[in-house]
This record gives structure tokens, C-alpha cells and sequence, in this order.
């Protein structure tokens, strides 16, 4: 049997201005963005630059009960980890664009780390793994 995950869906307030975060900000490329008329919904998809793998699905709270989970998926905890080939080239690029970044970079014994949050305040960890470490970019 082979699986896996394909998306992982972000409730955000507004399509287009996560749409212009993600794009703008972190550079990731936007996959698709279709109308469902059906729902009166988007699909919008988007991945970071160079990937291949799991992607996010930009879900507009679409009813009072989703408002609340927008910025606060994960209740405060690191919700999303980006994993770079080059952390300093990313974390010095994405500062320069008004990313803010909540812990500082920190050596680990797994690589290099910051947390920065999204538009909504989801906290996200900014990585470059090590080589030996079992996802590094350097394994795939």
C-alpha cells in the first residue's frame, strides 16, 4: 500500500489576501484557484517553491463556528514546520519582506530553527535539518 498526504487546509479570513501572503511573502507558488459555485467556495491551493509533496489548501472560514480557528489552528503550538535547503538565504529574505519571526534562529541538535508567524498568527517553524536527520532535503 502507498499513501499520502495531499493537502493540509489553513483556514484563512479572505482568499486574496492569503493568496497575496503566501505568494508575496513566503514566494510560494499558487497551484490552483477555482470557483465552486455550489458552495460559493475557492479551491485554492498553494505550495512552497520547489516542492513536491504536501501542499495547503487556503479554506476561508466559511461559517461562525471556523472563525475563531483562523490564526489559532493549533491552539498556540507551531502549526506548519518549512523546511529550506538554505535557512540563512530564507530567514534573511523573509525578514526583509516583514515576516515576523517570534523565537530567533537557534541551533538544534535535528539543524537550524525559527518560529515566525503567518498573516493570521499561525506559527510556523522555518527549518534546515540536518543531513542525517530522516526528512533533510538532502534525503529526497
Amino acid at each position: 500500500m502507498k499513501q499520502s498526504i495531499v493537502h493540509i487546509a489553513l483556514v484563512v479570513d479572505e482568499y486574496d489576501e492569503a493568496i497575496a501572503f503566501y505568494t508575496e511573502k513566503l514566494h510560494f507558488t499558487l497551484i490552483e484557484d477555482t470557483y465552486q459555485p455550489e458552495q460559493d467556495k475557492r479551491w485554492v491551493v498553494v505550495s512552497p517553491p520547489g516542492s513536491v509533496g504536501t501542499t495547503l489548501l487556503l479554506a476561508r472560514a466559511s461559517k461562525p463556528e471556523q472563525k475563531p480557528f483562523v490564526g489559532n489552528q493549533a491552539g498556540g503550538r507551531v502549526f506548519l514546520f518549512l523546511n529550506t535547503d538554505d535557512f540563512w538565504r530564507d530567514y534573511n529574505e523573509m525578514v526583509s519582506r516583514g515576516i515576523n519571526f517570534i523565537r530567533p534562529p537557534k541551533e538544534e541538535d535535528y539543524g537550524l530553527v525559527a518560529v515566525f508567524e503567518d498573516l493570521y498568527g499561525n506559527l510556523w517553524d522555518l527549518l534546515q535539518l540536518n543531513a542525517n536527520h530522516p526528512v533533510s532535503l538532502r534525503n529526497t
